[in-house]
């Protein structure tokens, strides 16, 4: 049990301070609210009210950005521990690597064929 009391207390001090961040905030934050600022957020896109447009498209442009970095960066969090440990892998960490980088590479170039990289 004494192996776990740092993680506890770690954990202890870290909500601790998550709270009394959130509650200074609160308290010692600007209060300026206005009708822009409690609407829902959408991306940029004005919102009609639901009698005008009941049913409204909305575009993915936004959303299919947001996945395309998700991909590429979660192809850097997997290209940073081979880049540390690469002189130990030898030669197959280096083709399980070109591998990773070739099929990364070729939903790059698919994306930037349809547009998807294009910001209109």
């Amino acid at each position: 049990m004494n192996a776990y009391v740092p993680i506890l207390v770690l954990g202890a001090v870290a909500l601790v301070f998550a709270v009394v961040s959130v509650v200074i905030a609160s308290v010692v934050g600007p209060r300026r609210d206005n009708r822009a600022k409690l609407e829902a957020y959408e991306c940029g896109i004005e919102t009609l009210p639901p009698a005008a447009n009941p049913v409204q498209r909305f575009p993915v442009k936004y959303y299919l950005t947001a996945m395309l970095f998700i991909v590429f960066d979660i192809e850097i969090v997997f290209l940073y521990p081979w880049a540390v440990a690469a002189d130990g892998l030898g030669w197959f960490g280096l083709i399980a690597v070109a591998l990773f980088v070739v099929n990364v590479s070729v939903a790059y170039a698919y994306e930037w064929r349809r547009g998807g990289l294009a910001w209109d």
